[in-house]
């Protein structure tokens, strides 16, 4: 499927005890509804042929010939499609009956694979009819046919080889050693899992934990389906729990007490990307299993997923207020760290008015409160020049205020005049030179004033910015610890805000809220009259695009048409697919052409699972090209 996409199933179809003919009609009309909905791997409950609740009917002879024939009804029912199913019901094999999962495909019955571990334990008495199944395949002879028999089975599609699924039954997964984990480390990238689970009081959170710590522990799809209405309520009440889940994420889950059909979208490529990333990932055990080829139409799936606009920032309020928090902690622990080490007795921090400086001070604040120093300590520098606005100017003075830092200021416009008449630099010719020009001396300001004071320098740059090379180097690029580097812009403003709402200081929220309201920019263009006239996000793109597109590429390592693709969903009626396009050719050429600034970092904390450390997470050459990435941007 392109991109890796393909959609799947868990179905709950409504039953009779004890009636296959009945049974198997739901079960195919369940089936037909899920393949016009695209899904390629479609899994029904446990025992689902029969009902789970049969008791003592599962030794009646003709309830498991009935069932038997059923399979062959809603496997002919399945000709001509190419999804691959999975349905529960009872099988004798050996003068056993085995809880036994068929694997069905294009009018084939492609395997079976029996439950492991059979309870029988509290409400359950499984092994009063079941015995606990094979591991290594063996022939078993369904109809006129062998197919194999044992739950060291594995399925792969013909046409994307990456797929592989892998199949478990119910209590397999509650166990220690599941056979799901024996699947995911011989190469299955989603697990199936047939299950009757009864209902009782709290149940449904500890069911969800368990599929979606599998999924996480076997980097996997995991499509659980569930028993739900028409099994005996005698003595048990089964809920229709169905959940779809995709390495530690929930995907998707059924309300419970309604027959339901869940879809996702599982996205192997990314599955496949994380195997590769974690080295400590490992496959082996192989030599006990099976692998069945089934074919598998390449096809655009359509997407129902859709994939978070602002994947550093938690969607919930309650949750992004408490990611806020372990940042800010996450920051300034790191700097109090440095500090102790070594013995620096001031801090020294560009102030601008914009979200970023603000940020960095107030991290900064923080550090030496855990220090139990004097804020005093911490020099804020402001450093008017060419395109200096008195409300930048105004919110940089007012914040050193209210937090009671050191203030000083140093206008740098005549230091900056006499450099560019030394170098010949026309002072109307606002080119590059022109600009960093005054962020080269910035920086030269604030490292004299950090000798001068026996201070460190402090960073104010965020991740955002160095992904783009936003910055100028051994200008803003450089300090001697940058506080931000690890977090991306889209998340500065939430850190600012929630620092806003909780500090209890009304003339402090208000400075804040201030700087959260003024456009991004480096000021180093001469202002509109007293308004800012170069605007970042006017240059570079908007940072919700380029934190989704740096997400998604180096978290995820999706190719550029994957990203684009997402992004048009991620974004419709924000942003037209031409300005998404534009902007993420922008990201890939610049992100390729600065490495260079990256190569050389100072030292800073890593706050997400994205970060851009030459000494971590981002081992890439400086002199990397581009080509492949901006080849297929152009052919879209």
């Amino acid at each position: 499927m392109k991109h890796g996409f393909i959609k799947v199933a868990a179905i709950t179809p409504r039953i009779k005890v004890a009636d296959p003919v009945y049974n198997g009609r739901q079960i195919c009309e369940r089936m037909e509804e899920a393949v016009e909905k695209g899904a390629k791997i479609i899994v029904f409950p446990e025992l689902c042929l029969t009902g789970y609740t049969c008791g003592d009917l599962f030794l009646q002879e003709l309830l498991l010939k009935t069932a038997k024939e059923q399979l062959r009804v809603i496997a002919d029912a399945s000709e001509g499609n190419d999804a691959l199913v999975f349905v529960g019901l009872p099988v004798e094999k050996d003068y056993k009956l085995y809880n036994v999962a068929a694997a069905i495909h294009d009018g084939k019955v492609l395997g079976m694979i029996p439950k492991r571990f059979i309870p029988a334990y509290a409400e359950f008495y499984e092994t009063r009819h079941f015995t606990p199944g094979n591991q290594t395949p063996e022939p078993f002879l369904w109809e006129d046919e062998e197919i194999p028999f044992g739950s060291s089975l594995l399925f792969q599609a013909d046409s994307m080889r990456e797929l592989i699924v892998g199949c478990e039954i119910c209590e397999d997964i509650w166990v220690p050693d599941s056979p799901g984990l024996s699947h995911a480390m011989a190469g299955a990238g989603v697990i199936v899992n047939l299950s009757a689970s009864n209902e009782t009081v709290g149940k449904d959170s500890y069911r969800e934990m368990l599929v979606k710590s599998a999924s996480a522990r076997f980097i996997a799809g995991y499509v659980y389906a569930s028993a739900g209405e028409g099994e005996s309520t005698q003595d048990l009440v089964f809920g229709g729990h169905n959940l779809i889940a995709e390495n530690g994420t929930v995907l998707a889950q059924s309300k419970r007490f309604c027959a339901q059909t869940v879809y996702a979208d599982l996205d192997i490529h990314r599955l496949n990307h994380e195997r590769r990333r974690m080295t400590s990932f490992h496959t082996g055990n192989k030599e006990k299993y099976q692998t069945l080829l089934f074919r598998l139409e390449e096809e655009d799936t359509e997407l129902e997923r859709i994939y978070d606009a602002m994947p550093f920032v938690p969607s919930g309020q309650k949750e992004r207020e408490a990611r806020c928090e372990e940042i800010l902690s996450i920051q300034s622990h790191g700097l109090k760290k440095r500090y102790e080490h070594t013995n620096a007795k001031t801090a020294v921090i560009g102030v601008s008015g914009g979200l970023d400086s603000a940020l960095a001070l107030l991290v900064t604040v923080r550090a030496f409160d855990l220090l139990k120093r004097s804020r005093e300590q911490i020099v804020a520098v402001t450093m008017p020049c060419f395109g200096t606005t008195d409300r930048t100017y105004r919110n940089s003075c007012k914040l050193a205020e209210a937090l009671g830092v050191t203030l000083e200021e140093v206008n740098i416009k005549e230091a900056v005049t006499v450099h560019f008449r030394d170098i010949g630099q026309e002072s109307d010719r606002h080119d590059i030179t022109y600009e960093n020009g005054q962020a080269r001396e910035r920086t030269q300001v604030l490292m004299d004033i950090a000798n001068k004071t026996d201070g460190m320098v402090i960073g104010t740059g965020d991740m955002s910015e160095l992904a783009l090379g936003w910055a100028t180097y051994n200008g803003d690029h450089m300090s001697m610890y940058g506080v931000n580097s690890g977090v991306p812009k889209t998340l500065v403003r939430h850190l600012v805000k929630y620092y806003a709402d909780t500090c209890q200081q009304e003339e402090l929220t208000g400075i804040l809220l201030d700087i959260l309201d003024t456009p991004v920019s480096p000021e180093l263009l001469p202002p509109s009259g007293d308004a800012i006239s170069q605007k970042t996000e006017d240059l570079v793109g908007p940072y919700e695009l380029h934190d989704f597109f740096l997400y998604y590429m180096l978290r995820c390592g999706f190719e550029p048409a994957k990203i684009y693709r997402i992004a048009k969903t991620s974004f419709a009626g924000r942003y037209s697919e031409e300005i998404i396009l534009k902007w993420l050719k922008t990201f890939y050429r610049r992100f390729f052409a600065q490495q260079f600034k990256r190569s050389c970092l100072p030292d800073g904390p890593k706050v997400g699972s994205v970060a851009l450390s030459p000494r971590g997470d981002l081992r890439m050459p400086s002199d990397a090209a581009a080509a492949i990435w901006l080849k297929q941007l152009e052919e879209l």
